[in-house]
């Protein structure tokens, strides 16, 4: 008998438990009737029905399968609790940073989270180290003037420095996006207002070296491609970018004013935000319009943030000698008449900077290409509906992907994230990566129309020997394929560089394939190149068959 019982009792664990009752709303179709819905739903689901409205209804059923097919009904959506109050912080100035609600700052989260110490660099003018808002949020600071890192005559340092990393909820001043920011400060700018390449070049080398996630550079040169002489282009300066670009670290850029351009507005960005694999940013205005001061540029501007009218600290010597009665003293309101309303691209590029600092913060192991592909592809996309009358559906040269938003760009690491690239800095001869393999290698990367258009690769192959090599692009994008000789400096357009072109794939779409039995032995040069905008994943396969006899060509 106790037997025939646990038989019983195992049988009835073996039955499964019926699934327990959620509730859902039902939207009821246009021109239906709501009350013969309501009566449907009942009698399916034998549960009391709620009218929301003649739009929509709420019901407790076991799934929504058994919904969905009634007559009447358009959509049915599980009811989870997806919304909750926003975390807004005790700094009493907050009301004055307008722009903060506008890309949601702190919508991730209902109270301020406890996250990884970030370091973000700031190439400035320095800053005011003991300012009540900044001073314990400076990690390290070091000068490449004649003057301390610690003192900022010119303002423009702690104006960026605040916007980036001011002490959040902390019932004093401001409040900042990048609340667990560390600032390495490097001070470039000379008592002129001018930066040397050489000051800014040793400067990221520094921030490099000191541990920086990110490099915020709120300065420019011109950019004009059609006047050589106008154009402030600097080999150095590029170069000192590659190499933090290369160590993994996020360089973010303004675009720059076209008050230093022959024209407002000017259609290029400025340098550094005009170098490969550096994060342009543009600015837009309260009411969603692109200031005209904002430089445009359809390679180089990649996300936009508010630029106008931007409140932040200022050095405690500046405001108390511009406007001694103003209280409180040490923010921008009580400064020289330039920061009292304070606008630019160089004060929408803290913003990204300190939310790409909120990225790595959040997940460290996240990688520089991948923060940034996250921040431009959650942007809200600026057009007519926005406010932007001269920016359309997609990426554009006013706003590039759009307005940041950090809420988005953070709730992102939740999903799967963009593939990693490590081969990132490799578009240039210089910086080729060099792969391995007597027999050949597969090759996963990622390549972008817009800020990553060739990637580099050195292999090395022999006499006789025949390489076959395929590339598999991004779906949707034209890619190409091409193989240059020994000897290669540039994989440009001259006359000079074609000489040295091997062999080339331009099959349209994604899929190419070069054949080549070799000739001249050495380090040949293997380059995917996206030739129509789009971006994404590649693959690319090669091999090296073994050598044939070789025979020279009759003359």
């Amino acid at each position: 008998m106790k037997r025939l019982v646990l038989a019983a009792f195992v049988l009835a664990l073996a039955v499964p438990a019926q699934a327990s009752a959620a509730r859902f709303a039902i939207g009821v179709q246009k021109g239906a009737d709501e009350r013969a819905v309501a009566r449907e739903v009942q009698a399916a689901t034998g549960e009391p029905v709620t009218k929301i409205g003649p739009f929509a209804l709420s019901v407790r059923a076991q799934h929504a399968g058994e919904l969905l097919s009634l007559n009447g009904t358009s959509w049915v959506e599980r009811m989870r609790a997806t919304r909750r109050l926003a975390f807004t912080p005790n700094d009493p100035l907050l009301s004055r940073q307008w722009y903060l609600g506008r890309i949601h700052a702190f919508d991730a989260w209902t109270q301020l989270p406890t996250l990884a110490n970030t370091r973000v660099a700031v190439l400035d003018s320095g800053i005011d180290s003991g300012h009540p808002d900044l001073q314990g949020q400076i990690a390290d600071g070091r000068s490449f003037v004649s003057s301390s890192w610690e003192t900022d005559t010119n303002g423009h340092g702690t104006f960026v420095a605040g916007e980036i990393a001011a002490a959040t909820n902390n019932g004093t001043g401001i409040a900042a996006v990048g609340f667990p920011v560390e600032l390495l400060i490097a001070k470039i700018v000379r008592a002129d207002g001018t930066i040397s390449p050489d000051a800014e070049a040793r400067a990221i080398h520094w921030a490099v070296d000191q541990g920086a996630r990110v490099i915020n550079m709120s300065f420019g040169g011109v950019r004009d491609p059609h006047d050589q002489g106008l154009d402030t282009y600097s080999p150095l300066e590029a170069a000192a970018v590659q190499y933090a670009v290369s160590k993994g670290v996020l360089v973010v850029a303004a675009v720059g004013n076209a008050d230093s351009a022959p024209s407002e507005p000017w259609n290029y960005a400025g340098y550094p935000a005009a170098l490969p694999h550096v994060l342009g940013v543009s600015s837009l205005n309260r009411d969603g319009t692109v200031p005209n001061f904002s430089n445009r540029d359809f390679r180089y501007v990649d996300i936009a943030a508010p630029g106008e009218d931007i409140f932040s600290t200022l050095p405690r010597a500046l405001t108390l000698s511009s406007r001694p009665g103003c209280l409180p003293q040490g923010y921008s309101d009580c400064g020289p008449m330039e920061y009292r309303r304070g606008e630019g691209t160089s004060f929408s590029a803290p913003l990204v900077s300190a939310a790409a600092a909120l990225l790595f913060a959040t997940d460290p192991g996240l990688q520089a290409d991948q923060a940034s592909t996250i921040l431009t592809r959650t942007a809200v996309d600026s057009d007519r509906d926005t406010g932007c009358l001269r920016c359309y559906t997609g990426r554009d040269p006013l706003t590039g992907w759009g307005l940041l938003d950090v809420n988005s760009a953070v709730r992102t690491l939740d999903d799967p994230l963009p593939a990693p690239d490590r081969y990132e800095a490799n578009d240039r001869v210089s910086t080729a990566a060099t792969v391995w393999g007597r027999k050949g290698q597969r090759i996963k990367a990622t390549i972008d129309y817009w800020d990553d258009r060739e990637d580099i690769y050195k292999i090395k192959i022999h006499r006789g020997q025949k390489l076959v090599a395929r590339l598999r692009g991004p779906a949707g994008a034209n890619s190409d394929l091409f193989l240059w000789k020994p000897g290669t400096t540039s994989v440009g357009g001259t006359a000079i560089d074609q000489r040295f072109l091997a062999a080339q794939s331009r099959s349209p779409g994604s899929l190419d394939k070069i054949r080549l039995r070799v000739a001249q032995p050495g380090w040949y040069y293997l380059v995917v190149k996206i030739a129509s905008p789009g971006s994404g994943k590649y693959t690319l396969r090669y091999r090296k068959r073994p050598r044939a006899a070789f025979r020279a060509a009759r003359p």
